[in-house]
């Protein structure tokens, strides 16, 4: 049988992005019972030791379809429900008419109108969404600040909302998943990355997967480069970092493995009921933190090519990124992880340009996801 997967043109692919400026970069690739896996470049810029493609990553916002998933996991047992307003559950937290207004389902799919806390618990963001109106020193001086989650969630709340409950187009927050980590701490006793970790990345059979309580990744690892739109030059390494700012909405820790091997549990059904599943499909517009307008369902990313329609997720931390989709039919899907983040600097506007690595991160993305 021939391989569906063309190992010369992925390995060449991989090795552009690297050549692009991206100082590493892996990748698992998989089409049925076939596997590609690739690295290129360096984890340690000062030391050249290589990336490889089992290393150990930080995914971000990956970390919200298994949130997501698990909430639904909770809603088939009826101790939530998807449409029952947020405020039923956790009233101190979001009090009154806006708890009534803001429903379970409309935190999962960023439809509840709340702000993004970051640039409130990093002073030097403030300025987002206009990135030429941020500075860097904010990820400096949190490196190890442990937040507290309800303080993070009082920020979001209490800032002036970007938009009304279950409106179109949504606009995507962390705040909403930092809610859901809070309501599953409520409705399961037992504190989110615990319930999390036994019933999604335990039961999918995920061996180096964690949600991390420190600032360490353990194992092997790269470092992880961040340039703030060129505001750090050379890029800083941000691999140890307390990710209590982003919890169970984007502190994972995975492998490239992993997150091909969750993902097809997930759309075959093997985490969440076919009808949960189905829920976490219907999607609506939702603007991005990049200030575009993506489809978006309950943790769930849909990215449409010729012909085919990909489910997954992307996710970015401080220096990292990731980025995994699987084929509508489950056969083809890729993870990709990479070790630099906000490459592009800013033109005279303002505005980031492009960059060659965008267009050979393209490439990789067409080359794995159709060969």
């Amino acid at each position: 049988m021939k391989n569906p997967l063309d190992s010369a043109a992925l390995n060449a692919a991989i090795e552009n992005v690297h050549r692009a400026g991206m100082p590493g970069l892996f990748a698992e690739v998989r089409d049925g019972e076939q596997v590609w896996r690739g690295a290129a470049g360096v984890a340690d810029v000062a030391t050249g030791c290589p990336v490889t493609a089992d290393m150990r990553h930080r995914v971000g916002s990956i970390t919200k379809t298994f949130t997501a998933a698990a909430v639904l996991q909770q809603v088939e047992s009826g101790r939530i429900g998807l449409d029952t307003p947020i405020g039923r559950y956790l009233p101190k937290l979001v009090p009154g008419a806006l708890g009534d207004a803001i429903t379970v389902r409309m935190l999962i799919n960023h439809t509840s109108g709340l702000a993004e806390f970051l640039p409130y618990a990093y002073p030097s963001l403030k300025g987002m969404p206009v990135v030429a109106d941020t500075r860097p020193q904010s990820l400096d001086d949190h490196r190890f600040t442990r937040f507290d989650p309800v303080e993070l969630i009082e920020m979001g709340v209490t800032a002036p909302a970007v938009g009304a409950p279950g409106g179109a187009p949504g606009v995507y927050s962390n705040t909403n998943y930092l809610l859901l980590a809070q309501l599953l701490e409520e409705v399961t006793g037992t504190a989110a990355e615990r319930y999390i970790t036994r019933n999604v990345i335990e039961r999918a059979g995920l061996r180096d997967t964690e949600l991390p309580a420190g600032p360490y990744v353990d194992g092997p690892h790269s470092q992880l480069y961040e340039a703030w739109f060129g505001m750090i030059d050379p890029p800083r390494d941000y691999s140890v970092y307390d990710m209590s700012y982003a919890g169970p909405a984007g502190s994972l820790i995975s492998t490239v493995a992993d997150l091909n091997r969750f993902y097809r549990l997930l759309l075959a059904g093997e985490i969440i009921s076919p009808s949960s599943l189905a829920q976490m499909q219907r999607i609506g517009p939702v603007i991005s933190q990049e200030g575009k307008t993506i489809d978006y369902g309950l943790g769930l990313h849909p990215m449409e090519g010729p012909g085919q329609t990909f489910w997954g997720h992307g996710g970015t931390v401080w220096g990292g990124g990731a980025l995994a989709m699987i084929r509508a039919d489950g056969k083809r899907q890729m993870s990709v992880a990479v070790n630099l983040q906000r490459w592009n600097r800013l033109d005279s506007s303002g505005k980031p340009q492009p960059h060659p690595i965008d267009d050979a991160l393209a490439t990789l993305y067409r080359v794995a996801m159709y060969g």
